[in-house]
């Protein structure tokens, strides 16, 4: 009594007694925490004499008494969609691997679906020989089936393309007999199979001059097959391929990565994995690094990598060496391959280095960071039907969580029935951090038990041979778990397939027209509690006033308590399910910078309060204390610290909040976005080496660069940082990185000395590298054979860093055109880059602006503007000469060129405007009096506001914008603009007109509306604080503007 009465202070549950007179809320039960023994009981094994005894109410959602007959139903997850390689790509594959993977002569891929690659029919035939022989061997006591088929669409549920069969096993037995041989089949299955690429360059495996493959090479990788048990193949470069598109603008772009050869590893997760290392370790031996190897505890390697493997980082770039870590989470699934070898150890860290100094320092690095690591462990208890689905369905979520916070998580092996999970990490906010995000990890699965407890005497109740038919139907179609004893279902699984689980045994005839008690439990955090029930448990008693069903909070742990709904009829239980589910909380989290709060907040809340009533959402705000302190993690990693949340029936609201309290953020500090950036694997070394110079980079955009895992091979590289300024971190990121491009031609006497003249290297190379920042080298000639005749090949080779390679293309036609002029024809010269097919269109269609394109023309009399950028005796378009050819910073150069030629001009208002000016204002006058904008505007803004008067009565229409430019708009003849419907004009400032035409007040300057948004008067708000000014100003207007350039709107009709 004692011990509940201190459950019900500290986490102030309270009872209530409905209208419906059942008690709201149940004490939480006390479980002894797993790492205090109690007598008799090991210690980290739960007490079973602290659980409760009320029928139903367990922990567990569907409790096994020992001795009684179940039938347990579930679907084996096998990875059947994935797919082989290309028959015609693959150069090399392991032993047995090609009859695996690939489709046996006379079946098309195109035709065969993946799932009828022989790997996988092969190990549907495997478990179907796993369970006959489980059957046979219990002498009667156990009984398995195994049924595959397609799911049919369930009414209600959203589910993907319904293509690939599903495997599902049904056993009968005793119900502890039953769980063993389910985690029998699980751990004796391959059911994590999946594919790891590796990127290798051609001449490594192919060095020019040598007849073939290396056979080192190939034996290797033969060796690594063979103890693996792993598939790898060895395929073609994309570029090559059959199905390449090396003629697009992108492939063209790309080109360089395209020409590496990929390694594929087909197998589970572990020796996937291993393979995958090996390989990876394999090409630093031929780079001639040296190679060794460090243990140290597994626990300890996400804790010393540090909050997304920042430490490992700086340890690569002080040591010039490549640190791979073993996976992470190891004998979480039981299946070995059938003869295959460890590789390494389970904690082995293998360090690769160009010398033995440089593998000494590293672990000398590690070495000390293990010594200054403090580690913090919890013990949690989850509830032990979901670890198994947060096994199969949410690991990748689980690695990222450990990764995000520096932490780690020991989790227990597949169908083993524990409840417990332990995790550490360097400081108690991180633990906290990751068992929070596991716990909501865990509601996204649901349980539900119907009991028939008065079947009908004239229905034909169900034979063994039924269930075992009826049970697997149910588990396909909707994709639950499902336990079936004594008329009794016991269903776990995702939210959508417990619902879809429910439907269809509604449809059943036995169940239809029988008696019955439904219930689902919904797992949620505590803090959510009072959200969910509403003042004096409101919202609760209104769903169970209007649904006919009981609805009890249960305490679980610290974390999450249970929502407990329970109805007697099908379709209360589901509406009264579907209603708390509207009460449940959605959230977004995001990140503003700490000095933004107050602002946002305002004199006494009154402006976040204001947004709050106005969406009916709550708003969180967090600073640097809260999160823990200043000096930690959060000055080099920016962290959500705003949280909205809402009820989920009110979630659309979400981003209209998100959206308002963006709008009073400065743009240099708008919404974090991140850009993903392909940069050759190996080139991240370095990369590394120049750490101090990323750092800075990162401290002049205020972005966060993040290289990928070494033993994840992947060549993505993330910036990630406010949407205003990671392109131009991107850019300044991307000169960072070299490429070269080569070109051949067969040459005549005449173009050889040409090329070798002081005129080429004046006229060519030199206006090459001052305009286009390319660099050109000339190789010697070779001899080659085209065709029929011998002919001398020049080599060409243009080195560019990455943030100039969108101009090659105007390069190489530069560099050319005095070839082309002395007889060398332009289908003779390999490497030029075709002309992208998009271009086709651009005349087609001008009314679709964009940045990123250049483009035919306007149909529209040229702008008094437009001279200001036209080079004397230059006809190319406007995009053509403001941007240097590929710069990601072409445009704002083009912005900057504009505020140098005057601090009045609209660019200058757009990029240095006062606050108190809305984006929405500022925005629509850049769209205005953008010289180069056609009748359709890409601003978002309607189309009312830009005053052409195409419709406004008047032949010509002028208007000065206060910078000394007039804009005129001579009488237009039909087709030269697009008609706009005109039911209110108004000039280009936003003023009424008068029938006539005329302003019915006088225009303002930019200037001048700046001013004046700054100093118009409120009366919805009192007077607040400069930081806050800006904002009220704007706020009656400005609810639905969005941060940066809006997206496109078509003009109303």
């Amino acid at each position: 009594m004692l011990s509940n009465f201190k459950g019900q202070a500290r986490h102030g549950w309270e009872k209530v007694s409905p209208s419906m007179g059942f008690g709201m809320s149940r004490p939480q039960q006390q479980q002894p925490h797993p790492s205090q023994p109690q007598d008799g009981v090991p210690m980290g094994v739960p007490s079973q004499t602290a659980k409760r005894t009320l029928a139903g109410s367990s922990a567990s959602p569907n409790p096994a008494v020992p001795g009684h007959p179940v039938n347990l139903s579930f679907n084996v997850p096998f990875n059947c969609n994935l797919p082989g390689p290309d028959k015609d790509d693959v150069l090399y594959s392991s032993m047995g691997a090609f009859q695996k993977w690939i489709h046996p002569d006379g079946a098309s891929a195109e035709e065969t679906p993946n799932h009828a690659l022989p790997v996988h029919t092969r190990n549907v035939e495997n478990l179907r020989s796993l369970c006959k022989q489980m059957s046979e061997g219990s002498g009667e006591r156990l009984h398995a089936t195994v049924t595959s088929s397609k799911p049919k669409p369930v009414p209600g549920m959203q589910r993907g393309p319904l293509t690939a069969p599903v495997t599902n096993v049904c056993i009968s037995g005793d119900a502890e007999v039953v769980h063993k041989m389910r985690a029998r089949i699980l751990n004796e299955t391959p059911i994590t199979l999946r594919c790891e690429t590796i990127d290798i360059d051609r001449d490594t495996v192919f060095p020019p001059g040598h007849d073939g493959a290396r056979a080192d090479i190939l034996n290797h990788m033969d060796d690594i097959a063979d103890k693996t048990k792993a598939d790898i193949f060895m395929l073609e470069a994309k570029s090559r391929r059959k199905d390449s598109e090396s003629a697009s603008f992108n492939a063209a772009m790309e080109k360089s990565m395209d020409k590496r050869l990929q390694i594929h590893v087909y197998g589970d997760l572990e020796s996937s994995e291993n393979a995958k290392t090996r390989l990876l370790i394999m090409i630093d031996q031929i780079l001639q690094r040296q190679v060794d190897s460090i243990r140290l505890e597994l626990s300890l390697h996400s804790l010393i990598s540090g909050r997304h493997r920042r430490n490992i980082k700086m340890i690569e770039s002080a040591t010039g060496t490549a640190i791979y870590f073993p996976p992470m989470f190891p004998q979480v699934f039981g299946y070995v391959p059938p003869g295959s070898v460890p590789l390494r150890g389970r904690d082995e860290i293998i360090i690769t280095g160009e010398g033995m100094d440089n593998i000494l320092q590293a672990k000398k690095r590690l070495h000390d960071l293990v010594l200054s690591t403090k580690t913090f462990v919890k013990d949690v208890q989850i509830t032990t039907s979901k670890v198994d689905y947060i096994l199969l369905d949410r690991l990748d979520k689980i690695r990222r969580i450990i990764e995000a916070n520096g932490s780690y998580v020991l989790l227990p092996p597949l169908g083993n029935h524990s409840g417990i999970l332990r995790v550490q990490a360097t400081d108690i906010l991180n633990v906290e951090r990751t068992v929070r995000e596991i716990m909501g990890l865990a509601g996204q699965f649901y349980s539900a038990s119907w009991w028939v407890t008065h079947p009908d005497a004239a229905q034909r109740q169900p034979t063994p041979s039924d269930i075992r038919a009826m049970l697997p139907d149910i588990c396909i179609n909707s994709g639950a778990e499902i336990t079936f004893e004594k008329l009794n279902f016991h269903i776990n699984g995702s939210d959508d397939s417990v619902k879809a689980a429910m439907s269809i045994i509604n449809t059943l005839p036995f169940v239809k027209k029988a008696q019955s008690t439904l219930r689902v439990k919904v797992e949620l955090a505590n803090e959510h509690k009072e959200f969910v029930s509403g003042k004096k448990n409101g919202k609760i008693n209104k769903i169970m006033s209007q649904s006919n069903v009981q609805i009890v909070f249960d305490g679980f742990n610290e974390y999450n308590f249970y929502i407990d709904v329970r109805g007697a009829q099908y379709e209360a239980t589901k509406n009264g399910l579907d209603l708390v589910e509207l009460e449940m909380p959605a959230s977004i989290s995001f990140h503003v910078p700490d000095q933004y709060h107050k602002r946002i907040i305002g004199i006494g809340g009154q402006h976040i309060q204001r947004i709050m009533k106005k969406y009916s959402v709550f708003v969180k705000f967090s600073n640097a204390m809260d999160r823990g302190g200043i000096g930690k993690d959060d000055d080099d990693i920016k962290v959500d610290n705003v949280i909205c949340r809402t009820p989920a029936r009110n979630a659309d609201n979400l981003e209209l909040v998100k959206q308002e309290i963006m709008d009073m953020v400065e743009k240099v500090d708008a919404e974090f976005v991140s850009e993903h950036v392909p940069v050759d694997r190996l080139y991240h070394r370095e990369l590394i080496a120049r750490m101090p110079e990323i750092e800075d980079l990162e401290k002049k955009w205020n972005c966060k660069i993040t290289f990928p895992g070494t033993e994840q091979a992947s060549d993505i590289i993330t910036v990630s940082g406010p949407e205003y300024q990671v392109p131009q971190a991107v850019d300044e990121f991307l000169g960072m990185v070299p490429e070269t491009h080569e070109i051949e031609f067969p040459t005549s006497e005449e173009l050889s000395t040409y090329l070798r003249s002081e005129e080429f290297r004046l006229d060519r190379v030199q206006k090459l590298r001052d305009q286009y920042v390319v660099e050109v080298s000339l190789h010697e000639p070779r001899p080659d054979r085209q065709g029929d005749k011998d002919v001398m090949v020049e080599k060409l080779v243009l080195s560019f860093t990455r943030n100039n390679a969108g101009g090659l293309k105007d390069a190489i036609d530069f560099l050319l055109l005095p070839f082309l002029a002395r007889g060398l024809g332009a289908n003779n010269v390999k490497g030029a880059i075709p002309r992208p097919k998009s271009d086709s269109f651009e005349d087609n269609m001008p009314y679709f602006e964009s940045k990123l394109l250049q483009r035919a023309e306007p149909p529209v009399t040229e702008s008094p503007t437009r001279a200001s950028f036209v080079e004397e005796g230059s006809s190319r378009s406007l995009f053509d000469k403001l941007r240097k050819p590929g710069s990601m910073s072409s445009f704002s150069s083009f912005i900057d060129r504009r505020r140098k030629n005057g601090t009045n001009s609209p660019g200058s208002l757009f990029m240095h405007a006062s606050s108190n000016a809305s984006k929405a204002s500022l925005v629509s006058m850049e769209s205005r009096d953008s010289g180069y904008r056609n009748p359709w505007n890409d601003s978002g803004i309607d189309l009312d506001h830009d005053g052409n008067g195409v419709n406004g009565g008047a032949g010509v229409h002028a208007s000065n914008h206060g910078n000394g430019w007039a804009t005129a708009t001579a009488g237009l003849t039909p087709g030269d603009a697009t008609p706009r419907y005109d039911a209110k004009a108004r000039d280009a400032d936003g003023a009424l007109k008068e029938p006539n035409g005329t302003p019915s007040a006088p225009a303002l300057s930019p200037a001048e509306a700046v001013v004046a948004a700054a100093s118009a008067p409120t009366t919805a708000e009192p007077a607040v604080d400069v930081d806050t000014a800006a904002e009220t100003a704007d706020e009656p207007t400005s609810t639905s503007t969005s941060s940066g350039y809006p997206a496109p709107s078509a003009p109303t009709h």
